[in-house]
C-alpha cells in the first residue's frame, strides 16, 4: 500500500485500529463479572479465590511484561505484521478460554491472551503515528483514547449481558469473530511500517526488561492479594524487578542502539507527561477496585447493572478524549491537564462521603466528571509521548506509554486493596468474634473466621451460611467496607494532586504548541 493510498484510508484504518484496542481492554474487565459464576461448581469451573485471582494475574502479568518488547519488535519487523500475528493469537486462545474444562487450563488460556493483547496494543497507537499528519493526530490520538472508556463500558455490561443468557464461555468466545474481523480489515486498511534503519537489535536491553517487569508486576499484584509486602517470594520479585529494571536504565543509557532511548526524557513534555500517566492511571485504578464491589457487595446490583453503571464514566471520556486537542491548542497542555487534574482530585475527594444509601445518580454524575477530567490530562499527555519522539521510534514510545499505565493500574489496584483490606479486617474483627460466640455456631472454626474476614464477599458468604444468624454480619460488613473505602478515596486523591504539582511545576507553558517531530540527532 502506498502512502498515497493509506492516507485515503487513515479514518477507515483509525476505525479498524480502535477496534482492535476494544476488544484487548474490555478483555481487562470482562473477567470481573464473572468470578463469583466460575467460582460455582455447577455453572462455572468451581474455582478458589486464589485460582480466581491468577485467571486475572496470569494476563495482566504476561501483558505488561511483553508490552515493551513487542513495541519495539513492532518497529523492527513491521507494525502492521505484529498486529495480525497478536490478533491470531489472541483469538485463538480466547477460544481456548471459553472451551477450558479446569481452573488450570483457564488460567494459562489466559496467559496466552495476554500473549496476543500485548502484541496488539502497542501496534495501535504507533500506527496513529505512522499515519496521521501532525494537524490531525492529536485528534486521532483522542478517539482512541475515548475507545478505552467505550471499551471501559462494554467489558462490563456486555459480559453481564452474556452471563444472563449464555454460559460462562460466552465472554470469551466473543472475541474470536472480533478479532478475524480486525484481522481482514488490518490488511484491506492498514499500511505496513517499520523503522527503515533499526539499527543492531538491543537484544541485551529486551531480556533485561522482560523479567523486570515481570517481577516488578508480580510481586505489586501478590503483595495486594495479601494485603502486605511480607513475604520471601514478594520482596524476591520486587527486589528482582527494580535490580533488572536499573540494569535495563543502565544498559540502555550506555548502548549505542537502545531499544528505549533515554535521552527522550530531557524533553519536559515528554517525562512529564508520561509521570502524569502514571499518576492518572494509579488514581483510577483504585477507583474502579473499589466501586466494583461497592456497586455489587454494598448496594446489592445484579453483575448485568453493575456493568451499566460504568457507562456513564465511559460515556465523560469518550465525550471528552476527541475534545481535548482543541483544548490544548487554544489554552497549553499545562493549562488543560492542571485543571482536569484538580477535578479529579476534588470528584475523588468527594467519594470520601460516601455511603452506602447515597443516591446513585449523584455517584454517577462523579463518576463521569472524573472519567472526563481524566481524559483531558491523558490524551494530551498521550499525544505529546509519541510526538516528541521520531517517527522510526514511534512503536518504543507507545509501548512505553501502554507499559508505565499498566504498571501504575497493577500498583493502584494492590494499594487500594491492600488499604481496604486491612481496614476492614479491623472493622469485622469484632463483628465475627461476635458472631461465633452465638448459639448454634459452634461449628465455625478459626479457618472460617479467617476466610470471612479476608473480604465483605467472604463474610457476606458466611453470612448467608449462617442464614438468620448471619443477619447480624451484614450491616457491619457493609460499614467496615465503607470505611476502607473512604481512605482510599483520599490516597487517589493524594495522588491526583501530586499530579496536578508535578504539571504547574515543570511542564513547560507552552506545551499545548505542536511541532515538527525531532530527529534523533536533535535528541542527543
Amino acid at each position: 500500500m502506498d502512502e498515497r493510498t493509506a492516507y485515503r484510508r487513515r479514518w477507515g484504518g483509525l476505525a479498524v485500529l480502535v477496534l482492535c484496542l476494544l476488544v484487548v481492554v474490555a478483555d481487562n474487565t470482562i473477567l470481573n463479572v464473572a468470578l463469583r459464576t466460575l467460582s460455582d461448581p455447577e455453572k462455572g469451573l468451581g474455582a478458589t479465590q486464589a485460582q480466581l485471582a491468577w485467571a486475572i494475574n496470569s494476563y495482566t502479568l504476561v501483558f505488561a511484561g511483553l508490552l515493551f518488547t513487542f513495541g519495539v519488535l513492532g518497529d523492527r519487523w513491521g507494525r502492521r505484521r505484529m498486529l495480525a500475528a497478536g490478533l491470531v493469537v489472541f483469538g485463538t486462545a480466547s477460544a481456548l478460554s471459553a472451551c477450558s474444562q479446569t481452573p488450570g487450563q483457564l488460567v494459562l488460556a489466559r496467559a496466552a491472551m495476554g500473549l496476543g493483547a500485548a502484541m496488539v496494543m502497542p501496534q495501535t497507537l504507533s500506527t496513529i503515528a505512522q499515519v496521521f499528519p501532525e494537524r490531525e493526530r492529536g485528534r486521532a490520538i483522542g478517539l482512541w483514547s475515548g475507545a478505552v472508556g467505550l471499551a471501559m463500558a462494554l467489558g462490563p455490561s456486555v459480559g453481564g449481558l452474556l452471563l444472563e443468557t449464555f454460559w460462562w464461555g460466552s465472554i470469551f468466545l466473543v472475541n474470536v469473530p472480533i478479532a478475524l474481523t480486525a484481522l481482514v480489515l488490518a490488511f484491506l486498511l492498514l499500511p505496513e511500517s517499520r523503522d527503515p534503519d533499526p539499527g543492531r537489535p538491543d537484544v541485551a536491553g529486551v531480556l533485561l526488561s522482560v523479567p523486570g517487569l515481570v517481577l516488578l508486576v508480580y510481586g505489586i499484584i501478590t503483595a495486594g492479594e495479601r494485603s502486605s509486602p511480607a513475604g520471601g517470594d514478594v520482596l524476591g520479585a520486587l527486589a528482582g524487578g527494580v535490580l533488572a529494571i536499573v540494569l535495563f536504565l543502565v544498559h540502555e543509557a550506555r548502548t549505542p542502539n537502545p531499544s528505549l532511548d533515554l535521552r527522550f526524557f530531557r524533553e519536559p513534555r515528554f517525562s512529564v507527561s508520561v509521570a502524569c500517566v502514571v499518576l492518572m492511571f494509579f488514581s483510577m485504578s483504585g477507583l474502579v477496585f473499589f466501586l466494583s464491589f461497592y456497586w455489587q457487595s454494598v448496594r446489592g446490583f445484579a453483575p448485568l447493572a453493575a456493568g451499566l453503571l460504568v457507562v456513564p464514566a465511559a460515556v465523560g471520556q469518550m465525550t471528552l478524549a476527541p475534545l481535548s486537542p482543541a483544548l490544548v491548542h487554544r489554552y497549553g497542555q499545562r493549562a488543560v491537564a492542571g485543571t482536569g487534574a484538580l477535578v479529579v482530585a476534588l470528584s475523588v475527594s468527594f467519594l470520601v462521603l460516601l455511603r452506602t444509601d447515597t443516591p446513585v445518580w449523584l455517584v454517577l454524575v462523579l463518576l463521569f466528571a472524573h472519567s472526563a477530567a481524566m481524559t483531558v490530562v491523558i490524551t494530551p499527555s498521550t499525544d505529546a509521548i509519541v510526538s516528541t519522539v521520531p517517527a522510526e521510534r514511534a512503536g518504543a514510545a507507545s509501548a512505553l506509554q501502554n507499559t508505565v499505565r499498566q504498571v501504575a493500574t497493577a500498583l493502584g489496584v494492590a494499594v487500594v486493596g491492600a488499604v481496604i483490606s486491612s481496614r476492614y479486617r479491623a472493622g469485622i474483627t469484632p463483628a465475627l468474634e461476635e458472631a461465633a460466640r452465638q448459639e448454634g455456631a459452634e461449628h465455625l472454626d478459626g479457618s472460617d473466621l479467617h476466610a470471612a474476614g479476608e473480604s465483605v464477599e467472604g463474610t457476606l458468604a458466611l453470612a448467608r451460611a449462617l442464614g438468620e444468624r448471619g443477619r447480624m454480619l451484614v450491616a457491619p460488613a457493609k460499614e467496615a467496607f465503607m470505611e476502607g473505602v473512604h481512605i482510599a478515596a483520599a490516597v487517589s486523591a493524594a495522588c491526583a494532586l501530586v499530579a496536578l504539582a508535578v504539571v504547574l511545576l515543570w511542564l513547560p507553558k507552552g506545551g499545548g504548541a505542536r511541532r515538527a517531530r525531532p530527529t534523533l540527532r536533535e535528541c542527543a
